[in-house]
């Protein structure tokens, strides 16, 4: 089942989960998501934590559309848009397991390492040719698809990765056992 706009109008924090597991295609290039990030308006790690700038205008806009910025200047990263307009509520997509168009992410990453595709935000991006041009466009059109999983799958949770801010926050969600998160849990705890 594809997954419309109104499943991102609600809590950054029931959304995160229910992505583990989820098809994340880009013009037929992806995978599984086994690995997300909860960030709410509270959060002070939160891009949107202090107001809205034209660089994150796109976490201020309404639910099911994609979050894209640049992270230090190098990477690209894509955010799934949740809550209602203006909460500046997201999920960081931190690592699919490659399944479709194998050969255009090897091409556009360097490596046939399959763990090394698409684990981490970056990897991830290059994988799928996401740049700031996708920034603010819809998740239920194309060049995107997002699919429900046919079978019901283990998450697990943990700290968030990567931040300096609020990292001890229990808001990271993966596909228990998956080698390809880009950082194990230590505590298998379930979400």
């Amino acid at each position: 089942m594809t997954l419309r706009r109104e499943f991102f109008a609600r809590s950054v924090h029931e959304v995160a989960p229910q992505l583990v597991g989820c098809t994340f295609l880009v013009d037929g290039v992806g995978g599984r998501i086994v690995e997300v990030e909860a960030y709410d308006p509270a959060d002070p790690a939160s891009h949107g934590f202090r107001g809205q700038t034209v660089r994150n205008r796109s976490m201020f806009g309404p639910p099911g559309h994609v979050y894209v910025y640049r992270s230090y200047g190098v990477h690209w990263c894509v955010n799934l848009v949740c809550d209602g307009a203006g909460t500046a509520s997201a999920v960081l997509l931190r690592a699919l397991e490659p399944t479709d168009g194998l050969e255009a992410m090897t091409a556009r990453r360097g490596t046939d390492d399959p763990r090394r595709l698409c684990s981490g935000p970056g990897r991830l991006c290059q994988a799928l040719g996401i740049t700031g041009e996708h920034d603010g466009l819809p998740l239920d059109e194309p060049p995107f698809e997002l699919r429900l999983p046919l079978e019901p799958v283990e998450v697990v949770r943990g700290p968030r990765v990567g931040i300096s801010r609020a990292a001890h926050l229990p808001w990271r969600y993966g596909l228990a056992g998956s080698p390809f998160v880009s950082r194990g849990f230590s505590a298998r705890r379930r979400a």
